[in-house]
């Protein structure tokens, strides 16, 4: 089990509650907006619960101040320890600062240095940050070894009753403010802890609601748990999705979701990317990857009816500034308009602007230009590659590739190669 071992089996809509009510004094109730944007690609009535505008920034808060907060004085004095790709780490740090409690992090080496300059501030000299392994899990099996060695108590980042309570409560805050259930909600997934909470007290409460749960691709580790029965461990997993790259569902939120057989879908990476271009362009929201997962679920997806009420989370906008330009590229992808082609160039004056003049069309860019060995005297491979005003105009450029005399070779979006370009 890559998250605590949990001797609780099972979360009651009382529970969420009872969560709701202790956090009402602590936490922000974030707003729910509509989306014109989102509600014009759809048809639906689209809203965005807007969980980015917690304190810090993430509804993490919700499940780690929830559980924090229960601890006995006697376990508080043992301190606490929770292991997060940055989110979780946030909301913990907060709690520990109002709380009065010490506290250790461990992070995996993908989170963001923003979100470690985050955690570092909101914990106000409470909490110790230690970088362990690659991924969340690899982070997790750190906590876990901190906890047995220390005696403090483990905050689990989506595998505890009390974490998926308080995480259940932004049900409660949606139904709330608008008045009503939603004909559809959709939640981002990484360990399900949110998904549980959620799908607990609304399938008690107002069960003709859809809940659908979106993962990322290259993470989608509770998809492979309701495949095989349980959860299993991905041998890999993409970690661009940071807030939601994790290996292996929980335990206790698999057992809770499983049973409802809810609608589950998964978002390619450079769809996200793509979402969260538009969030920031169009809607003045920056949203973080796992942020924008949901509502790029809704667009890539899910289909909704005319009129229905859809929320979309946005779970969290703790984006690093410097992603951007792989954000971008990774959305010109996806959207088809970037393309990278190795060319073998004729050693001699002019190849070059022939390439230019008789393969590219008036509005293609060259975005890379490379040689890859230039050992031949005759010849000379490079990586270029190219930027297209309109996914349409890929087809004009692959057949004057085709008719021209160069052998030009295109580097598929699915080869082990495009790991060092995207």
């Amino acid at each position: 089990m890559d998250d605590v071992t949990v001797t609780e089996t099972s979360v009651s809509a009382v529970d969420v509650e009872a969560a709701f009510v202790r956090l009402r004094s602590v936490i922000r109730e974030t707003p729910l907006l509509p989306s014109a944007r989102l509600s014009a690609a759809t048809g639906a009535r689209v809203w965005v619960k807007r969980e980015d505008l917690q304190p810090v920034r993430s509804y993490k808060v919700r499940g780690a101040y929830n559980l924090i907060a229960q601890l006995p004085e006697e376990q508080r004095a043992q301190g606490v320890v929770c292991a997060s790709a940055g989110n979780h780490a946030q909301g913990f740090a907060f709690a520990c600062a109002q709380l009065g409690l010490n506290g250790r992090v461990h992070v995996p080496s993908t989170t963001p240095r923003q979100k470690r300059e985050r955690i570092a501030a909101l914990g106000e000299g409470r909490v110790e940050i230690l970088v362990e392994g690659e991924t969340y899990d690899d982070a997790a099996a750190a906590a876990i070894a901190d906890a047995e060695r220390t005696g403090a108590v483990q905050v689990p980042a989506f595998d505890h009753p009390d974490t998926i309570a308080g995480q259940g409560t932004t049900a409660i805050e949606i139904t709330e403010q608008l008045g009503k259930a939603p004909d559809v909600l959709v939640v981002p997934v990484g360990g399900a802890g949110m998904l549980a909470g959620c799908t607990t007290w609304l399938k008690a409460r107002h069960p003709r609601t859809r809940i659908v749960g979106a993962e990322p691709t290259g993470a989608a580790c509770l998809r492979a748990a309701i495949d095989a029965g349980g959860p299993v461990t991905l041998e890999s997993i993409e970690t661009f999705v940071d807030g939601a790259a994790v290996r292996r569902a929980g335990d206790l939120t698999y057992a809770t979701v499983a049973p409802h057989d809810l609608d589950l879908v998964t978002v390619d990476e450079g769809r996200i990317c793509t979402e969260m271009l538009d969030l920031y362009q169009v809607d003045g929201i920056i949203a973080e990857p796992a942020g924008a997962l949901a509502s790029a679920a809704l667009l890539a997806s899910i289909d909704v009816e005319p009129g229905q009420d859809v929320v979309v989370i946005l779970s969290g906008g703790n984006n690093d500034v410097s992603r951007y330009a792989e954000i971008v590229e990774r959305s010109l992808v996806d959207l088809g308009r970037k393309h990278y082609f190795l060319v073998t160039f004729p050693q001699e004056p002019g190849a070059l602007r022939r390439f230019v003049e008789d393969i590219l069309g008036p509005d293609d860019d060259i975005a890379l230009f490379e040689y890859v060995k230039r050992s031949n005297r005759e010849s000379g491979p490079a990586l270029v590659g190219i930027e297209l005003a309109r996914r349409d105009d890929l087809e004009g450029l692959l057949s004057r590739m085709a008719e021209s005399p160069m052998n030009i070779e295109r580097i598929p979006a699915d080869s082990p190669f495009y790991r060092f370009l995207v």
